[in-house]
Parts: structure tokens; sequence; C-alpha cells
């Protein structure tokens, strides 16, 4: 009764959803019925501490019990939104200081293209080829893909499409372009890492043209690339950080994060430049802050390298695979064509795990767990990856 009515009432967004109906999530593992299944998509990097942490859960029933939305976002002192702000704001460089709170990647996305054209005073923004920033009306109009776009037009113009890892095209950036965003590790597009130096000459060719350099961790932050957050692994500060998924510990939050000075400019000229009512949500924030707490006192993130290099040694050798790219836990296996990834997917589920593709990688499949994995899970996620490889 419950799928035919997840099909009749629910919105779709394709014609074949998984429809793995979850009767609870524990650790790594999705329990469906009499099967479980070892989670390797995090929700994609939402869930990095895993599913069901017993000190998000308690966050999220206290602050329940306490209060739920007031009033709309910034009006009223919250101390989960305080208590998360300054324990976020404290890892992340100076210049990194303050946190819009909002509900999503793509409404971060929104609205620090709007805080850059604001600070600018500029219309032209520029993105990389491949890149997923949303699906907004604005984020959306960040993409390359136009089969993606077409039907939705017209969409935000002015917006420069520049190849990833290639130097040559920072040129484009101009004093006409209010910022640059990227993905400092390109998830979507099959996770591409960038070639030494590049993310420096976009810094620097940012900073000479006074355009706002905008990083999407919204899928890498939080200890999913090895380090809190990508940028810290290639020494390049943005000024304009956005962040969702696994932000929210599980709960949907997102935020835009700059310096003081830059985030006030939605406070004036005009006035609520920037407005958004459920945005930091308290319980949404008090399990943000339960789940960041669980990153820095656990060696979850420090560890994630380590777990990623395994896999990607143990795997990369069978037959069926014919390159794997990574950086910490995030990992994309290629295959070298669609039809064997799309079977994939097949085969992972009848094993025992729930894994997922990339939209513009589709010759390869995504392991993502959360960074809780342990080394024994690390081992069985390889026993389930192994045996659906050996049957295509």
């Amino acid at each position: 009764m419950i799928s035919r009515t997840f099909f009749r009432h629910v919105g779709q967004t394709s014609p074949s959803p998984l429809a793995l109906e979850v009767d609870r999530a524990d650790g790594v593992f999705l329990y469906s019925g009499d099967r479980r299944y070892m989670d390797l998509v995090s929700g994609v990097c939402v869930s990095n501490v895993g599913h069901g942490r017993p000190e998000v859960v308690e966050a999220v029933r206290r602050q329940a019990g306490d209060y739920f939305h007031l009033m709309v976002y910034g009006e009223m002192i919250e101390a989960p939104q305080v208590l998360h702000a300054s324990l976020l704001t404290s890892i992340l460089p100076p210049s990194l200081d303050c946190i819009y709170y909002v509900n999503s990647g793509s409404e971060a996305v929104d609205a620090a293209l709007k805080l850059a054209k604001r600070l600018t005073g500029r219309r032209r923004m520029a993105s990389f080829i491949n890149c997923y920033h949303g699906s907004s009306h604005a984020s959306m109009s960040l993409m390359s893909d136009t089969a993606r776009q077409d039907a939705f037009r017209p969409l935000l113009p002015e917006v420069d499409h520049l190849r990833f890892n290639r130097q040559e095209d920072l040129a484009r950036i101009t004093e006409e372009t209010a910022c640059v965003i990227v993905e400092p590790v390109q998830g979507e597009a099959g996770v591409i890492v960038p070639e030494p130096g590049f993310l420096q000459a976009l810094r620097e060719r940012c900073s000479r043209t006074g355009a706002l350099l905008i990083f999407d961790e919204v899928q890498t932050g939080f200890g999913r690339t090895g380090r809190m957050f990508a940028f810290e692994k290639y020494g390049v500060v943005p000024d304009i950080l956005v962040l969702a998924k696994a932000l929210g510990g599980g709960m949907p939050l997102g935020g835009v994060v700059s310096s003081k000075e830059r985030l006030d400019a939605f406070t004036c000229d005009p006035v609520l430049g920037h407005i958004t009512t459920f945005g930091g949500h308290p319980v949404c924030c008090a399990a943000a802050l339960a789940s960041l707490r669980l990153l820095l006192s656990e060696d979850w993130v420090t560890r994630a390298e380590e777990k990623g290099r395994r896999m990607e040694e143990a795997l990369a050798s069978h037959p069926a695979v014919r390159e794997i790219r990574r950086s910490g836990l995030l990992l994309a296996v290629d295959l070298g064509r669609p039809d064997a990834a799309e079977r994939m997917l097949g085969l992972l589920l009848e094993e025992g795990a729930v894994s997922d593709y990339f939209l513009y990688h589709p010759t390869s499949f995504r392991i993502a767990p959360p960074l809780c994995i342990s080394d024994g899970e690390v081992e069985e996620a390889l026993n389930i990856v192994t045996r659906a490889l050996n049957r295509l």
C-alpha cells in the first residue's frame, strides 16, 4: 500500500526511482524488511556522521522539547544558531567569520550569487563545465548542461563557463566578473580533483580582477575529502564559502559563510537583501552542532584518506574497473561504459549495498560511505562491491 501511495502522491524526480522502503537506519546500514543494505551514498554526502547517532538524535529531541520555529530567520536570538555559528567559524580562517543560515545548498548558492552582485556591483558570473550547484532557477543557470536547462529557459544571463583545470581559461575572468563559483573537487563531474596550482591560479586571478571567489563545498565539506573542508588541502581561501548537506547532521540546513563585513551587505540598500523563513531552524542547528562536535572529537575526518585509499587500492586492479578517481572517502569507480555502471547499481543492491551514479559521468558509480565506517565495515563494503563487479 505505501509503495502505491509513494508513486501516486509523492512527486518524483525520475521515471524509475530506487523506491527502497527503509524501516530504519543505523550507522552505515539501512534496513528494509528483513534485509540490510550498506549505505555507500550517505544521502549524497549528507550522513557523514552516520545514521541514528545517539548524540545527534538526543540533540534533536532536546531542542524539539524547548522550541521549534519562532520567527523568520535573523529576528530572534536562538542558542542553537549562536553556538553552532561560534564553533563553525572557530575552525575556519579569520576572513570566514560569519554564517548566514538558509535551508539548502541551492538556496545557499542563490544567496552567494546575490551577495557577490551586491558587493561588486557587477553582473557577469563564471562557473565551470560539468559543475553542479543545485536545481533552483539561479543555480541551474550555472550549469553547462543545456539539455537540463532548455526546458526552463530563460535563465540568468551573463554566465561564462570555464574548463576545470585549464589555467588558460582563467583569462576570461575580467573586471566585469562579479564572482567565480567552483567546487574545489568537482562532484557530479565524477570526482575531478584540481591539478597542482590550478586553484591557486584561480585565486590569484580573482584577486587581481576583483571578482569574488566562491567555493561550493556542499558535497565536499565536513570531512568528506580527508580534511574538514576541501579548500584546506590546497591552501586556498575563498571569499565566500557555500555549505549544506553534511552541515545539518542529517537535517536540512545550508549556509553562506563569509566575513561579517560582507554579509552585512544583506542588511541595507535594500534592507532584507536576503530573507528566509526556515533558514537556521533551531532543531536543524541543534543537529548541526552535535554533528560538528562529533566530527571534531572522533578520528573519522583524519582517517577518511586512509580508508578511501584502502578502497581504491583494493578495487583498482579488478578487470572490470578502468579507473578510480578519489578524494578522501569520495570515490568514482569508472567502468568505462554507461551500461556497465547502470547495471552495477542493480547488482550492488542485490548484493546488499546502495550506491548511486554521477550526473555528468555516466560510466562511473559512487562510493561515499558515512565517515564513521569502521575498518571491518570497509572490508565488508569491498567484499560486496567485488562480488557485484564479478557479476558484470
